[in-house]
C-alpha cells in the first residue's frame, strides 16, 4: 500500500511540474532568454548592466547567436524583444532572427550571449520595423560597451542602442554593425495564435502566453 501511495504522489509531481521546452521552439527561445538575463545581470559586471536597464525603453535579448560557420555568413539565431509598459512592467516578447553580418568577436568564441538595451523611442522606433540593419541609420548612435560595462557611463550618453556580450564566462566587446535584426511574423503567429506585429505586441499589447510570464519577471527585477 505504500509503495502505491508513493508511486501516486511521484506521478502528481510529475504531472504538476512543467514540462522542458523542446529545443527549436519558440518557447524553448523565449526560455532560453530569461536565462539568458539571468546570467547577464547576475554578478559584478551585471549590476552595471542593471543600471542602462532600468533607464532602457526597451531590451533584445539573443541567448546563442554564434555558432559553427556563422563567421562566413550563417545564421545569427534567434531573439526576442520585450518593452517597458505604461505601468512599468514589462511586455510580452515579439521574436527576431539576428544574422547576416560579420561579428567583431575574438576567434575560437563559438556562441555568445547579447543583449541590445534600447534607450530611446527613435531606437525602439527603428527596431520595431520589420527589419533593421544595425548601423545603417545616420540618425541613430548605436554604442558597444567594450570589454566589461565598468567604467562605460560615458560611452552610453547619447546612444539610442547599446549592445554588450558575455561569451564563454566572459563579458567582451562585440560590434553588431551591418548585422540584420529581422522580425519574424511566422513565429509569433505560432506562438500567439494570431497575426500580430511586433508594434502590437510590444507597444499596444495585443497577445499574450503565459510561457513568457517568467521572462517578464526577470526583466522586472532587474530592470525596475
Amino acid at each position: 500500500m505504500k509503495s502505491l501511495f508513493l508511486g501516486l504522489a511521484i506521478t502528481a509531481a510529475t504531472l504538476a511540474a512543467p514540462a522542458a521546452a523542446i529545443a527549436g521552439t519558440p518557447q524553448h527561445l523565449v526560455d532560453s532568454a530569461t536565462l539568458a538575463v539571468e546570467d547577464m545581470m547576475g554578478g559584478t559586471e551585471g549590476s552595471q548592466a542593471q543600471i542602462f536597464l532600468r533607464k532602457a525603453k526597451a531590451v533584445v535579448v539573443c541567448p546563442d547567436i554564434f555558432r559553427a560557420g556563422f563567421f562566413i555568413g550563417g545564421e545569427g539565431g534567434g531573439c526576442v524583444m520585450s518593452s517597458r509598459t505604461a505601468d512599468g512592467s514589462w511586455s510580452y516578447p515579439a521574436f527576431y532572427n539576428l544574422g547576416s553580418g560579420s561579428f567583431g568577436l575574438q576567434i575560437g568564441v563559438q556562441n555568445a550571449e547579447v543583449m541590445m538595451l534600447i534607450m530611446t523611442d527613435g531606437g525602439l522606433n527603428a527596431m520595431l520595423n520589420s527589419q533593421f540593419k544595425i548601423g545603417a541609420d545616420a540618425g541613430l548612435a548605436v554604442a558597444t560597451l567594450g570589454a566589461g560595462v565598468n567604467g562605460a557611463m560615458s560611452t552610453a550618453i547619447n546612444a539610442d542602442i547599446l549592445t554588450f556580450s558575455k561569451a564563454q564566462g566572459l563579458y567582451g566587446g562585440i560590434s553588431l554593425s551591418g548585422s540584420v535584426l529581422s522580425n519574424d511574423a511566422g513565429v509569433e503567429q505560432a506562438y500567439y495564435g494570431q497575426q500580430l506585429d511586433a508594434r502590437q505586441i510590444v507597444v499596444d499589447g495585443q497577445g499574450a502566453n503565459p510561457g513568457a510570464n517568467p521572462l517578464r519577471t526577470i526583466l522586472g527585477r532587474y530592470g525596475q
